[in-house]
């Protein structure tokens, strides 16, 4: 795990020592090494820069940028196949240097050129100079595992992996998009490709980037799409024979993430997905697998006696912490550093905690992220086959007067319910379902934190809604049902801007390489093609992993309610942060920016404060963008 940073500037004002700047701003990505490559072609000052996290190969012969044959390279993230690949080309006649997958990537790029990307099977973001065809070539992962930040504008092509390197650039112009502003306010993430700056933009995920240097031309191509295998017929293959080649799929992605030359660990909750790794894992180690696990002093919240009684189970090398409110509440001022894109999934606190425990032990850790986004593990699937039918069978005439009859009452005047806790969102909700119950509908209405009419309530100046992923079409009618859609819309927007977002900004807070098992392309591509009833059966969600962790561990273990290490954000916005939200939300600070229509905001603070507690995560999330506004734009 690493962090790259570069340009290309055809006006070639750019220098040696601001590249190096841009590297250093991410050097919380790699303490271990750092390197730079500039140059000056015939048509722009060129400049690559790179800090290391040593894991492969730990020798300096596989620092970067890397050269072979005019290539040069900076590279983020691990191939784990690498070694299959490097014998391939050993047969073809290349010679290697050093045992890292780095030169692997720079041979078979070579050798195979853009081909070569289908053969990775890994997490990357990658950038070469090829001397040779005069361009530069930037790679991002299939599943958006790694970041990819890039900016375009007056000649200047910035790039890296965080936006604090970009920023650190003198000539990169810090204006903010109010449509992005809105995006992050509904979803808690600015949804790629866009970003919250305007000419920046993120490399989307199964996509390359091709800059031709003499025309100054891009070209971004697509080499890989989830609804590629969505939208294949379903596999025919009774249920036991899936789930047996289910878990034999499972156990060789798993494995190949325990390829490494220093220690390795599981972040392990208690939960389906976390069991899976680590039982899958320990099944095939002689070793014990090291585990860690968070705990909460609030017992209604903490599920940190159930992962121990799993590693116990399991036999692992288990390490738990229990961490004080105030641990928690310490990380909140620190969140826009890390997190230089607005950023409001407050489950980052307790990523950030287990990632500083698990630092002291390894250098690798295991994050079982994406089990419910292929698998069917989401509360929304479960609303999506146990209502959506009912509420799309109500005729469409009953419908329409039952969103009329909604329109003329307003919440507020409904006796009794008007006091009930989330009353007036559910209210509101409910109406937009009637007028469209499609599975668009409802995901949106269980995705947005503010609705669109909120949205344009608050602001005072013109936006846009962004064109993302989460209005896609490509799931093809023959193949589609309800919850294949809403899978495949979470698979490429809520997982990739916010799971893997949340994971990889706070493990590599502390230098930690964070891995993602589920999220090998042959999970993803075989899981895609079963049948959905057998990932929710019988009203049972992601039924297929839980049968195979019930092979390891008892099922009375794992069948519990789950909890999770929730974040009280309500309670604390009413106590221990009322000081921060009256600091940034007061009216001076919101009016600093000019964004917002500031009576709206200040009537939503004031609506929460006076009992109005359903309105928290707006709080929370006006609060998290106008503390990443002080650190980052003002």
């Amino acid at each position: 795990m690493c962090g790259i940073a570069g340009f290309v500037d055809f006006k070639k004002q750019s220098t040696e020592p601001v590249l190096a700047e841009m590297s250093c701003a991410v050097a919380h990505r790699g303490p271990d090494g750092q390197g730079v490559y500039f140059t000056e072609s015939a048509d722009a000052a060129i400049g690559l820069g790179h800090r290391r996290l040593s894991i492969i190969d730990l020798s300096t012969a596989a620092n970067q940028p890397m050269h072979f044959d005019g290539l040069h390279l900076i590279f983020n993230g691990e191939i784990y196949n690498y070694n299959e690949i490097r014998d391939e080309l050993i047969r073809r006649g290349h010679e290697f240097h050093t045992h890292s997958d780095t030169e692997v990537i720079l041979h078979s790029w070579r050798e195979w050129g853009a081909d070569a990307i289908q053969q990775w099977h890994g997490m990357f973001a990658i950038a070469i100079y090829d001397e040779r065809n005069n361009e530069v070539i930037c790679i991002r992962d299939r599943a958006g595992v790694k970041p990819y930040y890039y900016y375009w504008k007056d000649d200047l092509f910035l790039f890296g992996s965080e936006l604090k390197s970009l920023t650190k650039h003198p000539s990169f112009k810090k204006e903010i998009d109010p449509s992005a502003v809105a995006s992050f306010l509904q979803y808690g993430y600015v949804s790629h490709p866009h970003c919250i700056y305007r000419n920046t933009l993120k490399l989307k995920p199964g996509h390359f980037l091709r800059m031709n240097l003499s025309s100054k031309d891009i070209t971004t191509i697509q080499y890989w799409n989830v609804y590629d295998y969505y939208n294949k017929p379903k596999l025919r293959i009774s249920l036991p024979d899936a789930i047996n080649e289910t878990e034999r799929i499972l156990e060789k992605a798993f494995q190949y993430r325990m390829v490494a030359d220093v220690p390795v660990g599981v972040f392990l909750s208690g939960g389906y997905d976390s069991s899976c790794v680590t039982a899958l894992l320990q099944k095939n180690s002689r070793e014990k697998i090291k585990t860690f696990t968070i705990g909460t002093t609030d017992e209604k919240l903490n599920e940190a006696p159930y992962a121990k009684q799993i590693a116990a189970h399991l036999g692992t090398d288990h390490t738990e912490y229990y961490c004080t409110p105030k641990e928690a509440l310490d990380i909140i001022p620190e969140l826009p550093f890390f997190y230089d894109e607005p950023f409001a999934d407050s489950s980052a606190i307790p990523t950030i905690l287990v990632s500083r425990l698990a630092r002291k032990k390894v250098t690798v850790a295991l994050s079982a992220d994406a089990g419910d986004e292929i698998f069917a593990g989401y509360n929304r699937y479960d609303y999506i086959s146990r209502y959506g039918k009912k509420i799309g069978a109500i005729p469409a005439p009953m419908r329409k007067l039952a969103v009329a009859a909604m329109e003329s009452i307003s919440s507020e005047k409904i006796p009794y319910f008007r006091n009930k806790q989330n009353f007036h969102s559910r209210y509101d909700k409910l109406k937009n379902l009637l007028a469209d119950p499609s599975p668009s509908e409802l995901l949106k209405n269980l995705s947005q934190v503010f609705s669109d009419k909120e949205i344009k309530d608050l602001f005072a100046v013109p936006f846009q809604a962004l064109e993302t992923a989460h209005s896609s079409t490509e799931l093809k009618s023959g193949y589609s049902d309800p919850l294949a859609y809403m899978m495949a819309i979470d698979y490429e927007t809520y997982m990739v801007d916010d799971i893997l977002q949340k994971v990889d900004r706070a493990t590599m807070s502390v230098s930690l390489e964070g891995r993602e098992p589920f999220l090998d392309q042959d999970i993803i591509e075989w899981a895609a093609q079963l049948p959905s009833d057998y990932k929710y059966h019988n009203g049972q969600k992601k039924y297929i992993l839980r049968q195979i962790v019930h092979r390891y561990i008892p099922q009375q273990i794992m069948e519990r309610p789950k909890m999770g290490f929730g974040i009280p954000i309500e309670t604390w916005l009413s106590n221990e942060l009322k000081d921060l939200v009256e600091e940034y939300l007061g009216e001076a600070q919101l009016k600093a920016h000019g964004l917002f229509n500031v009576p709206a905001a200040r009537n939503t603070v004031r609506d929460f404060m006076n009992g109005r507690k359903e309105k928290h995560l707006k709080v929370w999330y006006l609060l998290m963008f106008q503390m990443w506004y002080k650190q980052w734009a003002s």
